[in-house]
Parts: C-alpha cells; structure tokens; sequence
C-alpha cells in the first residue's frame, strides 16, 4: 500500500505543479520536485503551510489561493468555512470525503436512521457526514443546528437509531427527553451515536454516557479542508489514518517529523487530485501510536490540544484575525478579544472589546456583535466593555480560558 500510496502523490502533485500556481511555488521555494516524493522523508523536505497562510493566499488570490488543479467545471460545492477558506468539492465524490469509511467501521448501515445534527449551512459538516452515512445504505434526517425540542421528537417519532452530534449537544437532545418525562435508554431505540470531540477527560466522559444511556459511541478527526482524516476502529482508543491521507506528526516550529510518542502537530497531505493540499499544517496537537514503514502515520491519539492563536468555540474556530477586521471594520473599537469559557455542557463566548476615548459603548454593541457573527459564525453571549490596559497589544486575541 506504501508504493501506491507515493506513487499516486507523486502522479497527483505532479499533475498540481502543472496546474496549480501555489503548489509550484512550494516545490520551487524547497528545491524539489513532485516525481521525487519517494517516501515521508522526502515528503518532509517541503515546509509545514499553515492554516492561516491559507487564509492569506486566498485573500491575495481570490478564490482558491492559487491551489486550485481541476477546471473550475468540475467543481459540483464550494464550502466557505471560518476565516474565511474557500474549500471546493468535486463532481463525483460520493463517500463523503472518507466519511463513508468511518460509518462503516462503526457498524452503521443498512437499517440505520441517523439524526444528523451539523450544520449543512456553507460550512462541510453537514454535506459530507449526509453523504457518507448514504454511502452506507443508512437513512439520513438532515435536521442541522438548532431547534433541541423539535429534535428530540424526531429522535422517537422516527426510530432514529444513531445520533451525529456534538457531545453537548447530544446530551441537551437526551436531557429534553428526560425533561418531557421520557425514561432513557428504555424510551429510545438509539445504539450508537458519532459525537464530536473535547478536549480533557473526553473518553472518559464518553464511557459515562454510554452507560447513562445504553449505547456506543464513536469519533472521527476531520477537518474542513480534508474531510475525514482518521476514525475510530473497534476499541483502540485514537484515530486510524485514512488510506488517502499521509499524516506526520512534527515540531511545530521546525516542522520536522517526531518520533512516536512525543506530541506535535498534525501535518496531512491529501491524495485527492483537485484540492491536493500537501504538508497541511492543521494545527491540532496529536502523538503518533504506529508508523508505516515509510515513516508516516499510520495511527494517532486522541487530539491533545492546539497549537497557534487559533481556539475552538462549539466547533468552530476562532481566528486572531477576525479580531482585528472586526476591530478596523467599527469606529471607536481600539483593540478586541475573544474569550472561551464553559458553561455547563456550553462554550461560551465572550467579546472583550477596549474603545477609543470618548466612545459611548452603547453605540459600539450591537455592530461589533454582528461584525463579529458575520467573520465567525459564532453569536457572541456576552459582550464586556474592557479598559486599553486590559487588552494589552502583546497579548494574544483571542484567549481559550476553559478549564
């Protein structure tokens, strides 16, 4: 699988270079070339590209960044995720993006009926688990964000037998039942349920809900630029890599591949030819379990934090930069700040924001609250006045202040 797997990156990245503006000039600034991929050493010779230089290039060159190697006929979705990154989908995948495969190793298919509660609004999530579930013969309830009442009765009234959601989020669906008087797990006929990832003691936190609530439960790592990256398989704790994802786990300064054992930054070069992103820094903190002979990874950890400015607030992420456009695009705002706090099963987000002398805040809330929704897809639950002090221009942003 080794050979093949390189040797398609280097048919895929050789085929970027031609077309792809941005993948040249990453060749170019390493001095190497795409038929020389041979193994995850040479893969490693090319410098860590970051997430938010991804957010820069797109600005700079409208609206793939330069990374684009397909016509633009065969794109079939365009998601726009937070930052904003333009992510193009293409005519003939149908798995989902490698969701397909998680579903299927965490037993779901035919016979299935599966409350999918992320969003289909711009961003993937949504689209790519719906595909991925039908990719297995599994019904789908595209019920999306919001509206917990009218979910928990689709839960009953349906038969859903497997739930998608953010963990919190499962927990306000089973509680609402709970709440309208429902006995659970004897009220639903719900086996499993494909939750969302936390930081801390989230494996532990999902035995307990297993056990509260009479099912199993699983996790994939994926992100909006890749689709799926790793799943969950039988009872090894940690994510198995997808086939069409190389993964090294590197020093997040030197971008140099560590060890097993020792934690580092995820880095992900795809083998998907229209988008082929290659030594994807995503910023996630993961250690490497098992390596393929070639030195990639063939299996990783539970995600251990993340690395950079960047923070998850119901999951979505938070960029320093959004603070900043947020901060020029509304007269009177100095300086602005994102704080994460947990509230119960809830991040919570609260804006911080120091004005110029002689601004009356009243006049500055309700802007800075809808700037701030349209850079993040985030509603903001609190908005707090703060002194030029407190905001001091060294610090970071935006701060990730849970426990």
């Amino acid at each position: 699988m080794t050979e093949t797997r390189f040797a398609r990156l280097r048919a895929i990245q050789a085929n970027a270079y031609a077309q792809a503006p941005a993948i040249r000039t990453l060749f170019d600034a390493a001095g190497l070339h795409p038929d020389q991929l041979s193994d995850a050493a040479a893969l490693a010779r090319l410098p860590v590209f970051k997430k938010e230089a991804m957010i820069e290039r797109q600005r700079l060159a409208p609206p793939y960044g330069g990374f684009l190697a397909a016509p633009a006929t065969d794109i079939e979705r365009i998601f726009v995720s937070p930052g904003p990154i333009n992510e193009p989908q293409f005519r003939g995948e149908i798995d989902g993006l490698g969701f397909g495969a998680a579903f299927a190793a965490a037993g779901i298919g035919g016979g299935d009926v599966v409350l999918n509660t992320w969003s289909y609004h711009l961003v993937p999530a949504g689209l790519l688990l719906d595909e991925g579930l039908r990719s297995t013969g599994a019904s789908v309830i595209p019920a999306g964000t919001g509206g917990s009442e009218m979910q928990a009765k689709l839960i009953r009234d349906l038969g859903v037998t497997c739930i998608c959601a953010a963990t919190a989020y499962f927990v306000t669906l089973a509680e609402t039942l709970e709440q309208a008087g429902h006995e659970l797990p004897r009220d639903w006929g719900v086996t499993s349920a494909l939750l969302g990832g936390e930081f801390g003691d989230w494996m532990g936190k999902r035995r307990r809900l297993e056990v509260r609530y009479g099912l199993r439960t699983f996790s994939v790592y994926a992100t909006a630029d890749f689709g799926l990256i790793g799943f969950e398989r039988d009872t090894q704790e940690g994510y198995e890599i997808h086939p069409d994802r190389i993964v090294q786990i590197c020093d997040p300064v030197s971008g140099n591949p560590l060890p097993v054992g020792e934690p580092g930054e995820i880095v992900v070069t795809t083998l998907r030819p229209g988008w082929p992103l290659i030594r994807f820094g995503t910023g996630d903190v993961a250690i490497a379990r098992a390596l393929y002979a070639d030195g990639s990874v063939a299996h990783i950890s539970m995600l251990q934090g993340r690395v950079g400015q960047s923070v998850k607030a119901r999951e979505i992420f938070i960029y320093p930069r959004q603070l900043e456009e947020l901060a020029i695009a509304i007269p009177g705002i100095q300086r602005a700040q994102a704080s994460i706090t947990r509230e119960g099963h809830r991040d919570c987000v609260t804006l911080r924001l120091a004005l110029q002398d002689g601004i009356d805040s009243s006049s500055v809330t309700e802007p800075a609250q809808a700037k701030f929704r349209e850079l993040s897809r985030l509603k903001a639950d609190h908005v707090e006045i703060a002194g030029s002090t407190e905001l001091n221009a060294e610090a970071p942003l935006v701060r990730d202040l849970r426990q």
